[in-house]
């Protein structure tokens, strides 16, 4: 498997290898190299977006019924292949095959949203606003849209994206991760069999140079980008320097509020799977839960617990909750900061570091970990982890929670755990984050509303999918028409026009 090379997908085929830069793909539960991918220079970016460009001009003027009729194909052709998806998944990411399932489920939801593409790009008419005159607007596409996306996610991610962008009428060009690129190499090929024409969609993998040149191409009218917040950063003030529009989402560190009113088995049930499926590796896990007065050392208590009894494995193994984190760094990272944090005073409740799976003894596995008398000065809470670790902050009342998440710089997801409606309503109200939960620990909306937090969890103005994820790929025309019987005697004026 070594010797496999996973090329570009550009103009509806494969690239022949062309012998330039290559890196590593891992399968995270053996910490052995299973592959190579090639990694695009600038000149092979611009090629992709040249093949793009030229499909742009048909596919722009195709009809709604047509983009319908190929995303309506598309769609049944990801839900026949759940499977084979799922376990790409698995190989490069690691995590296990039911959360990949489910992660390919979550983006077959914004196909199926694109779908109804002809209602979501239906314009407004207003007969006569003047005399004789008739005012109606419409959306147009914006041309070619890149996608800069996450290891964590490597098919629902980039859906939240290319369905909806062309949908719309645009062409794409997605630069997956190089962890684990070879699930959009099957989409890929799934959109061409849907009979999406070539040069519509396609992939091109690559680091910094990859990234830099889709930012600074003047042939990419947009970009969309998901990871953390410094990159986030960057990708914005980088494209936006070119004129390009920008919908950057970063980094979070998400909060669950617990109040002694919970229930407390079913609230910690909840923030074990939130904290550590997926090995924490998700945008929307709970890193941070805040224990509110005499909720706290009942919580510790029933979350370590249920931490000690995830079960831990490979990914492709039945019986395994939790796999690997991506990589060996990764794993480094995640375990220097639970050390920080016992270091900097904190009560490791349950320690995850130096974890030894069966089958997986070279594995990048890291145990679920619950640390506990967390304060907001600590590293560990600080810092956007990305591993299964579980910091536990306490407070006396919803207010100072509602104060402590507010404080902090992200603004992604939060959730509260209670039984009184009126502290939930006060929560909601409260707290400056984008998506919400109330006894649900990840408040991912569905396909039909948009995704996308507040503050340093997003650059730009426009979410991903749902209406606002349309608007983002489109851009309004108004057009103000009048068709006179004669042409002449026309009453034309000096004046600005006016409504008569």
């Amino acid at each position: 498997m070594m010797g496999t090379t996973i090329e570009h997908w550009v103009g509806g085929k494969r690239l022949a290898e062309t012998g330039g830069r290559r890196a590593p793909v891992f399968n995270p539960a053996t910490g052995q190299q299973q592959a190579q991918v090639a990694l695009a220079s600038a000149a092979e970016v611009s090629d992709a977006v040249q093949v793009a460009s030229t499909a742009f001009i048909d596919w722009s003027q195709s009809s709604l019924s047509r983009r319908a009729k190929i995303l309506f194909s598309f769609r049944e052709l990801v839900n026949s292949h759940i499977d084979e998806l799922a376990e790409l998944i698995t190989d490069e990411h690691g995590k296990v095959l039911s959360d990949a399932r489910g992660e390919v489920q979550r983006g077959l939801e914004v196909v199926e949203f694109a779908c109804g593409i002809p209602h979501l790009l239906k314009g407004e008419y207003s007969d006569q606003v003047s005399a004789g005159i008739d005012t109606y607007s419409f959306r147009e596409p914006l041309g070619v849209v890149a996608g800069i996306t996450p290891f964590n996610f490597p098919v629902m991610v980039p859906m939240w994206m290319h369905p909806v962008a062309i949908a719309c009428g645009n062409t794409f060009v997605l630069k997956p991760s190089e962890r684990d690129p070879s699930a959009s190499m099957l989409v890929a090929e799934l959109w061409q069999r849907a009979g999406l024409p070539d040069g519509v969609f396609n992939v091109v993998h690559g680091d910094k140079e990859a990234v830099d040149a889709l930012l600074d191409s003047p042939d990419v009218a947009a970009v969309s980008f998901v990871g953390s917040t410094p990159i986030a950063r960057y990708i914005h003030q980088r494209a936006s320097a070119t004129g390009k529009r920008v919908q950057a989402l970063g980094g979070a560190k998400n909060h669950a509020v617990v109040l002694p009113d919970a229930d407390l088995d079913f609230a910690s049930d909840h923030l074990v799977a939130a904290a550590f499926g997926s090995a924490g590796e998700r945008c929307m896990a709970v890193s941070a839960t805040v224990a509110v007065g005499a909720a706290a050392d009942r919580l510790v208590e029933a979350v370590s617990a249920k931490a000690r009894a995830v079960k831990v494995g490979p990914g492709r193994q039945s019986d395994s909750e939790m796999g690997p984190v991506i990589t060996q760094a990764a794993k480094d990272r995640i375990e220097g900061l639970i050390g920080s944090g016992a270091e900097q005073g904190a009560r490791l409740s349950v320690d995850g570091r130096g974890l030894r799976v069966e089958g997986g003894q070279d594995g990048f596995f890291v145990g679920p970990t619950v640390i506990d008398e967390v304060t907001t000065s600590m590293d560990v809470y600080r810092e956007e982890i990305f591993g299964p670790v579980l910091s536990v902050l306490r407070v006396q009342t919803v207010e100072e929670a509602i104060d402590l998440i507010n404080a902090n710089p992200y603004g992604n997801g939060t959730a509260i755990f209670t039984s009184s409606g009126d502290a939930a309503r006060r929560f909601q109200r409260g707290v400056k984050v984008g998506m919400i939960g109330v006894n649900v620990p990840i408040p991912v909306p569905m396909a039909y509303y948009s995704f996308g937090g507040w503050k340093d969890s997003l650059f730009g103005d426009k979410h991903v999918h749902g209406a606002e994820g349309v608007s983002f790929y489109t851009r309004g025309k108004v057009v103000t028409s009048r068709w006179p019987e004669h042409q002449s005697g026309s009453a034309a004026s000096y004046s600005f026009p006016t409504a008569t």
